[in-house]
């Protein structure tokens, strides 16, 4: 990514793991497998991390919207949601992007989220999510607090906001349900809008909006990845980059080892464990298959722009994090860049990053703050590509969008901490501890 994005040092040489097994190894070195290997260290356990890229947080959490936003928990399978992707998918660049492919994991998937698209379910999806994510905000309070972690924190609350009358009805009733659960998701007038957030003024259409007081936002690469470091230096885990996870083998019930390529000095070797831990996002349910484990994920490809900000365009940016969810855009203000992030494609396992999926992104954001782009040459595909920090990802959804936390039926020292889809920064702490717990009563 080219521009004016924040960065960490590298990171240190590997510390060589100590003769014999480890107590946990995790597979992946993303937010919901960093925070699992904090945790679980912490409590004393010795850890191995394993990812096949060279730092962590490179991939889903690299550069995504930035939002801990218990606000977001309504799952996308809810009973409105059929016919409005029906309409979109007539529009070329509308927010989902569907992709037929004869590939029984899609259909699988898209069967099971029209399950989950009944009112009853939608509910009772929402209530898990929202008892996870705010369990997982305060975490995340505590742990900043106790390791001095800065990563771009603004404790300026959530703006959703609405131009049309039915979602914004369904969004107050939403939020009705939500705040009777724990998070404080309050309506507010488009005068309100107004004063918490200026930058959305001069929109006209806005009729109102949701504000969530308590939601946060910041940069989860940031974290991640100084949560990596801390999980080195003072807590012993041991961190194996640049290491790709073939595969998994299993012997009497329980898996024996991890085997590895790839590793430092180009050859090929194995890890050891009395439990693994399952977080590799969207490849989760790859390697699970070789083992006969189905995971109902697929992934749902995502983009982001980060448009750098400094002394001549910052004030024209939103300092609040807001998300526009008629065209599923949020934006967080990072300050030194505005991250804008959305659609969501359901085209398999394919991170290319293609222009006509970023430009409704530029579009919207334009329309929204056109002080902020006045000065850019935003309608420019050149420009767009080499100035504003484009990214794609993977984002491991299931149907209900709620995650897969737990011990896999099949084999007993296999836990899975993944399928978070859009909510993984929102959601990792919580889970996080959630799966700790399980492991420590295990062990009872």
């Amino acid at each position: 990514m080219a521009g004016n994005v924040m960065r960490t040092k590298a990171p240190g040489p590997r510390l060589k793991p100590e003769p014999g097994r480890f107590d946990v190894v995790v597979l992946g070195a993303g937010i919901t497998g960093v925070t699992v290997a904090y945790l679980l260290a912490k409590k004393g356990r010795s850890v191995q991390v394993i990812d096949r890229r060279s730092d962590a947080a490179l991939e889903t959490t690299y550069a995504n919207g930035g939002q801990i936003s218990v606000s977001h928990a309504e799952p996308w399978a809810h009973p409105g949601a059929p016919l409005q992707v029906l309409k979109w998918l007539a529009e070329k660049e509308s927010p989902l992007y569907f992709s037929p492919r004869l590939d029984w994991r899609q259909w699988m998937w898209l069967a099971g989220w029209l399950w989950q698209c009944r009112r009853s379910a939608t509910d009772r999806n929402t209530i898990e999510i929202v008892n996870v994510a705010l369990r997982s905000r305060e975490l995340y309070k505590s742990v900043r607090e106790a390791e001095g972690i800065e990563y771009g924190l603004k404790s300026l609350g959530i703006l959703h906001f609405y131009r049309d009358r039915e979602e914004f009805d369904d969004a107050c009733r939403v939020a009705e349900l939500m705040t009777r659960y724990g998070c404080r998701r309050q309506p507010v007038t488009k005068a309100e809008i107004d004063r918490l957030e200026p930058a959305l003024a001069p929109n006209g259409d806005i009729i109102g909006g949701t504000f969530t007081e308590d939601d946060e936002s910041g940069d989860a690469r940031i974290f991640t990845q100084a949560l990596a470091r801390i999980c080195e230096t003072k807590y012993g885990v041991h961190f194996l980059y640049g290491t790709n996870i073939d595969e998994l083998v299993p012997s009497g019930g329980e898996v024996k080892q991890v085997n590895l390529t790839g590793l430092s000095d180009g050859s090929k070797g194995s890890s050891q464990a009395g439990d693994f831990i399952l977080s590799m996002g969207s490849y989760s349910p790859l390697i699970a298959q070789r083992l006969g484990i189905f995971l109902n994920i697929y992934p749902a490809k995502g983009y982001s722009i980060s448009v750098p900000l400094d002394d001549s365009n910052t004030r024209y940016a939103p300092k609040v994090s807001l998300t526009d969810d008629e065209n599923k855009i949020v934006y967080s203000n990072l300050e030194t860049h505005l991250r804008i992030a959305g659609t969501a494609e359901l085209a398999g396992w394919n991170t290319s990053v293609a222009y006509h999926r970023i430009r409704p992104l530029v579009e919207r954001s334009a329309e929204l703050f056109p002080a902020l782009f006045s000065k850019m040459n935003y309608l420019e595909p050149n420009w767009v590509m080499s100035h504003l920090n484009v990214w794609a990802c993977l984002r491991p959804s299931t149907p209900s969008n709620v995650p897969y936390v737990g011990r896999t039926a099949k084999l007993r020292n296999l836990w899975l901490n993944t399928g978070h889809g859009t909510l993984g920064w929102t959601m990792g702490m919580g889970t996080a501890e959630l799966l700790a717990k399980m492991l420590e009563s295990a062990d009872r």
